[in-house]
Order: structure tokens, then sequence, then C-alpha cells
């Protein structure tokens, strides 16, 4: 059971017996040196990710270099606290690249959105000096989502006979669990993917959080809802973490005997490989966010715009279109192309006489025989065949205008128009 804020009230499941070498070696992790094994492949995991996401989603190479930097210098570190720099350098280049990532909503909503809502920001709350009590919706949305992960992942390891609170690179506290931390260390970068697009793909809705008195955002209730439906998709991507997390630990235990490894309870993957399967366990793709109209914030089946509001949208959209036209027709490129056109048009007309058009090709002959054919004609093809422009073209396709004279020898011709014995034949 879960509350508003993602913080566990109570839990339950099977209760079954547990090894107690395992969580001695878990204790133990520190001296065998298993401990900085597991933090070093937990912390590769997350930087890749890390990378990815900057590099493909948020399109900054600069801060994607970075992170990159600093996952190669952790093979060589020798102690976790030479790790806890590294993280650190490349969580500030990773959120530093989130900082300009906008957040829309409805129209209708603006004058109720504070200012500094608009904006991811950074990570950290000026009322905490900490990601704690975030104040602004995308920070509150990842710290809901992330005691969701935190959540899975305590159960994951309570499952597998693990106790969550001896972590491996989080120092020990008696708030928090540091395994079940040190296990969503990975999957944050999937998280974040989750809220980026969730916010990147349409308008968050004003009415899904509010604000305390001291600027705290939280979220309502119905919007907790629909984040909260995510919770298999963690759980499933920190299952096979937490397996690999306990096999390590296993390793090394001192045994007489055979060498056997933990069960695979949360993936089953033991029971697959004894059947010959290699597939692992199936990712659940978390729910996708829902689609709301951006102007007056109503639900819609995938739409920018709901029906009621898609018109007026339409008409914007047609006269934001309109005006960038302008803009780019009126740049000095734009002008200097035309004034060249304009100067070779009227060169050639100059040079033009009407004596080199045949005496059979008049203003009859292109209304009765040419007119009509340039029905058949494309439009590219008439201002390519003339060298004019495609605007230009298409009024003279409609018969709007009348091309100039010189113009009408080249199309008898590109429509096997010609004289033969005085008579005109196509």
């Amino acid at each position: 059971m879960l509350d508003r804020d993602g913080s566990v009230l109570a839990t339950t499941g099977p209760v079954r017996s547990s090894d107690a070498r395992l969580r001695r070696a878990q204790a133990l992790a520190h001296q065998s040196g298993i401990a900085l094994q597991i933090a070093k492949d937990l912390l590769d995991k997350k930087l890749i990710a890390q990378e990815q996401l900057v590099r493909e989603k948020l399109q900054n190479s600069g801060a994607a270099d970075r992170i990159a930097d600093m996952r190669r210098g952790l093979p060589i570190c020798q102690s976790i606290d030479a790790l806890r720099p590294l993280e650190a350098l490349a969580a500030k280049g990773y959120w530093g690249a989130w900082r300009n990532v906008r957040v829309d909503f409805p129209t209708r909503d603006l004058p109720r959105v504070p200012e500094h809502w608009r904006t991811f920001g950074t990570r950290e709350s000026p009322l905490t000096a900490s990601p704690r009590l975030a104040v602004n919706p995308p920070n509150a949305m990842l710290n809901y989502l992330y005691a969701l992960l935190e959540s899975e992942a305590r159960l994951a390891v309570a499952a597998l006979g693990l106790d969550p609170g001896l972590g491996v690179m989080h120092f020990d506290s008696p708030s928090r669990d540091s395994l079940a931390s040190d296990l969503m260390e990975p999957i944050r970068p999937r998280v974040d993917a989750y809220v980026l697009d969730w916010i990147t793909r349409g308008p968050l809705r004003r009415e899904w959080f509010f604000e305390q008195r001291d600027g705290n955002c939280r979220l309502m209730a119905s919007f907790a809802i629909q984040l909260s439906e995510s919770a298999p998709t963690w759980g499933r991507a920190v299952a096979p973490l937490a397996e690999g997390v306990a096999r390590m630990f296993s390793s090394s235990i001192p045994k007489r005997s055979k060498r056997i490894f933990p069960s695979t309870r949360l993936t089953q993957n033991s029971r697959r490989e004894a059947k010959g399967s290699t597939l692992g366990l199936p990712l659940v793709a978390p729910p996708r966010p829902a689609s709301v109209c951006r102007n007056c914030g109503s639900a819609t089946r995938g739409a920018q715009y709901c029906r009621a509001c898609s018109p007026m949208a339409l008409r914007e959209n047609l006269v934001n279109a309109a005006k960038l036209g302008r803009i780019a027709t009126h740049t000095p490129k734009a002008e200097a192309r035309r004034a060249a056109t304009m100067s070779r048009q009227e060169t050639a007309k100059r040079a033009w006489k009407p004596s080199d058009l045949p005496k059979w090709l008049n203003g009859k002959t292109y209304r009765e025989k040419i007119q009509p054919r340039l029905a058949t004609f494309t439009i590219s093809a008439i201002a390519s065949t003339l060298e004019i422009s495609e605007p230009y073209a298409t009024d003279i396709r409609s018969g709007r205008r009348v091309p100039h004279p010189r113009h009408w020898k080249t199309l008898a011709l590109s429509m096997g128009i010609f004289e033969v014995d005085n008579a005109t034949h196509l």
C-alpha cells in the first residue's frame, strides 16, 4: 500500500525461510571486495543509460561526452569513495542538460501556472537543497516515480532473502533502505525517459498538481493513480538486477560442496534455462501518457486538439504559417534571388521579337489548343519547362493568367502541337 507521495504504508507477501549465509555475505561485502564490484557494475549501467538519453533525446552531445568521460574512469577506481565523485560529476552534466526542457500546459491553464513550472529547472529544490520537496511538476513526477521504483526494489530484495538496509554504495541510514537505493540507480534513467516523454509529448494539466504554502508542488490523487500504473514496469526492470546482486553476494560464500546459486524467484530464469529457453523476463512498457488538448486541457484520443478547439487551432496555424512565409520571402537572400529572376525575365522579354512567333500560333490557338491541354501537365512540369515559379505556373494552368507569347511556342512543342500544310495539328 502506497501513500500519495509514493511512500510505503504496508507490505504483505509470502513468508519463506531465507539463507543466513547469503545475508552474512551481504554484510561482509565491503571486506570481501564484492561491494566494489557491484557498485562499479550498477554505476556503469546507470551512466550508459544517462549518456544515451542525453545524446539521443535531449540532443546534448557535450553533456553526453562528459558522462562518457566519467564512465571511463570507473574501472580504475579502487574504492567506493572514489566512485562517488565520478557519479556526482556525471549527475551535474546530466541534470544540466535537463535545465531548459520546456513544460507545456493548455492555453486556458496558463494564467494559473507559475512561471517556474514552465521549465524543468534544477533537480535541487530551494526548500531543501536536495531533490526532496520538489517545487515544479516534472520534479514532483520524478520524485513520485522514484518512490515507486524504490518500493519495487525493496520488495525484490526482500523476496530474495537479502537485507534491504545493507547497501554497497549508499551510506547506512535509519530512514533509507540503502540496498534498494543502490538497485534503483541503473533504472533511474528509464524513469527519467518516461517523464521526458510525458512532458514533451503533450501538455500537463494544471489540475493534476497543487502548490502548498511553502511552494512544495504535490500531485493530486487522480494523477498519482495514473503514474502508479507504471509500477509493474519498474518491478520487472529491477528484478534481474536484484538477482544479479544476490548472485554476486553468493559467489563470496565459502562452499564445501557443489556450488549452488540463489534461486531466481523474480525472473524465473533458472526454470526457463532448465526448460531450454533463453528468453528472460519480458518487459512491460509503462502506460502511455494521457493525451490532452493543448488549448482547453480536455482528454483527446492522441490528437493535439479536441474537436471543439481544432477549428480555432487550424486558423491560428494558418495565420502563423502565413507570417513565417512572409518573413521567409523578405530575407536578403530571397530578395536577391527574386531580383535576379526578374532581371532574367525582363532580359528575355526584351530579346524576344513578335516575328519569332509562327503565324499559326496566336491568341486563339493558345486558348483553343494549348490552354485545355495544360490540365494534363503537373504544376512542377510547367514551371520547369518555362523556367518560372510554381505559383505563376499554378495561375497559368488554371487559366487565371496567360503566359507571355514567348512561352507559347515552348508549350505547343511540349504538347506536340505543330503546323502541317497551313493547318494546326495535334
